[in-house]
């Protein structure tokens, strides 16, 4: 019986610390989706409240029905960079 225990301990040991691992990992990816969540949220009330301080009206979430004027010359500014590096 002794010898079964010796041959199965090491295993058993290693699969333990592999779950304790994943278990680590998984409860920290959860932790870091729900802080981005709240992060986003924050956001998108400090953006309605921003703009409704400044008289725009404010349909959708952080710059939805904005027009896309603001997001677009950032995106093409930011395209633009990066073909001068190229």
């Amino acid at each position: 019986m002794g010898d079964y225990l010796a041959v199965l301990l090491p295993s058993i040991g290693v699969g333990l610390i592999f779950w304790f691992v994943m278990r680590s990992i998984m409860r920290a990816d959860r932790g870091e989706r729900e802080a981005e969540k709240t992060a986003r949220e924050d956001a998108e009330q400090w953006y309605r409240q921003v703009r409704e301080r400044e008289g725009h009206s404010v349909t959708g979430a952080a710059g939805g029905d904005s027009g896309g004027t603001a997001d677009s010359s950032r995106v093409q500014a930011r395209n633009a960079a990066q073909e001068d590096e190229k």
